[in-house]
């Protein structure tokens, strides 16, 4: 068992506040020793890291606490729980990352042309 600092602390942006979110939101479960402190199992260092990704990925807790059973906490891969469904659910999330991430490279092609426009306006006129 691991301390909830140790949880806490896994990852540059996990709070207290946070994990006990993730407590109330049923994402991680803890023990409590006798003077009532949280008490992890050592599986929840990866775990949080886990959920974290699954957060950057856009995905709500709610779809998060569905997932997290399948997936094994040591490396993320699914594990014998994942379902045909939750597959099909996890291709439409995947497919809307692949969207976002069409537009950002958009974004960044158009941001890539006004520097170099704008660029060459301010480069020094050869003599």
């Amino acid at each position: 068992m691991c301390r909830a600092y140790l949880v806490e602390g896994c990852a540059d942006t996990q709070t207290p506040d946070q994990v006990r979110v993730g407590e109330e939101q049923r994402l991680l479960t803890a023990d409590r020793t006798p003077g009532g402190h949280r008490d992890y199992p050592e599986r929840a260092v990866d775990r949080v890291i886990h959920i974290q990704e699954l957060f950057a990925a856009g995905l709500c807790s709610k779809k998060i606490v569905q997932i997290l059973p399948c997936l094994r906490d040591t490396d993320g891969g699914a594990n014998e729980s994942a379902t045909p469904d939750l597959v099909g659910e996890l291709e439409v999330e995947r497919d809307r990352i692949n969207r976002m991430i069409a537009d950002l490279v958009r974004s960044r092609e158009v941001l890539d042309e006004v520097i170099e426009r704008a660029g060459a306006s301010f480069a020094p006129v050869p003599v």
